[in-house]
């Protein structure tokens, strides 16, 4: 009976993996799961259940691909639309597909007003919805715009956690939505608006579903950036085109110069293209007056203090002396650098509007650039605060998925190290650690960074050799999985600096100073260590004697003294004259247990104080 049974589950287990082989979906394979067991349910039971296991396993990973293939799906599309409009009623569009959602829609910021107001929708049917306003705090939008947090609900008219008004609930109801779940909207850091999912019957949206839909905000923010510089570039250079249109050479240059920005190039591209329509030599300086890009035999002496540069900076327009032209190159008040160019005859009237011309475009480039900089460090600074403020936990997908469109793997070991000191390339250095695939930014009066790996050692001991002669302390700590907390790592990783710190140590891990990582300050090493080892220490420094070494040796050897002397190539006797030396001057019981470990601490200490 036995063996039949066996036979039975084999053959049930076969034909499951049979209809999984076959990619049957999960409701055949229940149905056929059923009919197998009826006729030993208590033996086929396990397979059935370890069958339909293994095809939701199937079903979620298929549905995962999916989603992220719409994703970057989603993000080419955005790369192709014109202009922030389009790119919002693209986004509601993707987000009602994907999604498979009866209505998508999008509100944003009024700071005038102080509210949000719908600006992109796809799926609705009404008028008065499509115009609805919502103030801060008013509803589930008006929640998720007050909070910068997502916001879910199966059935928004009786969920009691929102607060609701007559005109919003009239304007949901005239759509017929019931489920809703909004995300927020963040350009540049700041607040813009909400972007919602609804189904007009009540149903639960999955933390998969919010993920998502955060995700689709994630690209729609980066895309409106990408599209507002876009038109604010174009519009740039349409102006400098409409003002002087009526010259020939200038037009030229213009559509030069904008074939290169809009082509994707630079600074160097740029001055390249000045120098070939004036056949001389460009450079472009930085506000500290090293050269940024350069075309040409460009001279090797310092250009940032010749006459043409100086009368440039002062005035803010194009100025020549002793062969040389200057223009400073300004935008929004702030000046970025000066281009400089020699080698050519005096300028005429159209030549100096199109030297001009290049450094507006200069000026635009390298604000897009710093800009562009800044946001990416703010945004990077806000995840590794929140990082740090989570407590090790379970795995945040949030955090996650906001790492991974910076490309970091935040549910990857990394160790987080502390970095105390000035230095002006400290942040540079921190952000490059981990072959730029780190995470760092200010944090109180230190500089924290976020490295993936596993050896906070090996961490430590290579930002310290990055900043080279820098008067900067690196403590690590780890290896911790970022997405799911770094307040405690961090935490671990602080006082290992402030013991490195009071240890005169430049840098070192958690696991590597042990118990010396609970000292905090200079003053707390030297009172232990003259505490315990005071009287051995000055007998030593008086007399020229190792007592403190013949310690060392004896607690190392396990307390032999055959042993030790062999250690220290003396004669056994020796080792037990010191040992009573050491005994004369520490107390009879200088051996005993706890005398002994805080004498062997103090040893450790010393040592690290002392390498």
């Amino acid at each position: 009976m036995r063996g039949g049974s066996i036979a039975a589950v084999s053959q049930i287990a076969l034909e499951l993996l049979r209809l999984l082989a076959q990619d049957a979906s999960a409701d055949h394979i229940d149905e056929q799961a059923r009919r197998l067991v009826t006729s030993d349910p208590g033996s086929g039971e396990p397979a059935r259940g370890l069958a339909l296991r293994v095809r939701a396993g199937i079903d979620a990973h298929r549905r995962r691909e999916s989603e992220l293939s719409a994703l970057v799906d989603t993000a080419r599309d955005l790369a192709s639309v014109d202009g922030p409009r389009g790119v919002l009623d693209a986004i509601v569009r993707r987000a009602r597909s994907l999604l498979g959602t009866d209505v998508a829609y999008l509100t944003l910021h009024d700071a005038e007003r102080g509210d949000t107001f719908m600006r992109a929708t796809a799926g609705s049917v009404s008028a008065r919805f499509q115009a609805l306003r919502l103030p801060v705090g008013a509803g589930l939008g008006g929640l998720v715009a007050q909070t910068r947090r997502p916001y879910w609900t199966a059935d928004y008219p009786a969920d009691r956690r929102y607060d609701h008004t007559a005109e919003i609930d009239g304007a949901v109801g005239e759509e017929g939505l019931v489920a809703i779940c909004g995300t927020p909207l963040i350009v540049d850091g700041e607040f813009v608006g909400v972007l919602f999912a609804s189904h007009r019957s009540r149903r639960e949206f999955r933390r998969a579903e919010v993920a998502l839909l955060g995700s689709l905000a994630a690209l729609a923010a980066v895309s409106l950036v990408q599209a507002r510089r876009a038109a604010e570039t174009a519009d740039a250079l349409a102006a400098l085109s409409a003002a002087h249109a009526d010259i020939e050479q200038a037009a030229a240059a213009h559509d030069r110069f904008a074939q290169v920005v809009l082509s994707g190039g630079g600074v160097d591209e740029i001055v390249a293209v000045l120098g070939e329509l004036l056949d001389c030599w460009v450079t472009v300086l930085d506000v500290d007056g090293e050269p940024v890009a350069g075309h040409g035999a460009v001279p090797g002496t310092d250009l940032h203090d010749t006459g043409a540069v100086r009368r440039s900076v002062a005035s803010g327009r194009l100025a020549g002396a002793d062969g040389l032209w200057a223009v400073a190159v300004r935008a929004v008040g702030q000046r970025l650098g000066t281009l400089v160019l020699g080698g050519c005859a005096e300028l005429d009237g159209g030549q100096g509007r199109t030297v001009e011309r290049a450094a507006m475009v200069t000026a635009l480039v390298l604000l897009f650039r710093l800009r562009a900089a800044e946001a990416d460090q703010r945004v990077r600074t806000d995840l590794l605060a929140d990082l740090l403020a989570r407590a090790e936990g379970e795995l945040d997908p949030g955090l996650v998925e906001r790492g991974r469109l910076l490309g970091l793997r935040l549910q990857h070991p990394h160790v987080v190290a502390v970095c105390r000191g000035r230095s002006p390339g400290l942040l540079a250095a921190a952000a490059d650690s981990g072959d730029g695939r780190g995470l760092a930014g200010s944090h109180g009066e230190d500089v924290v960074a976020l490295v993936p790996g596993t050896d906070p050692s090996a961490v430590a001991e290579g930002l310290s050799r990055r900043l080279g002669d820098a008067p900067v302390t690196v403590g690590a700590a780890g290896p911790v999985v970022p997405g799911a907390g770094l307040r405690d790592a961090h935490a671990h990783a602080r006082r290992t600096t402030d013991a490195l710190v009071a240890l005169g140590r430049p840098a070192g891990s958690a696991r590597e100073l042990g118990f010396a990582g609970l000292v905090g300050h200079p003053a707390d090493v030297d009172d232990y260590l003259a505490r315990v080892l005071g009287p051995v220490a000055d007998y030593d420094r008086r007399r020229g004697s190792d007592l403190l070494g013949t310690l060392e040796a004896w607690f190392a050897t396990g307390a032999s003294p055959r042993r030790a002397a062999g250690e220290l190539h003396v004669h056994v006797n020796t080792v037990s004259q010191r040992l009573e030396r050491v005994a004369a001057l520490l107390g009879a019981d200088w051996a005993e247990p706890a005398r002994a470990l805080e004498i062997q601490l103090a040893l450790h200490l010393r040592r690290l104080r002392n390498p």
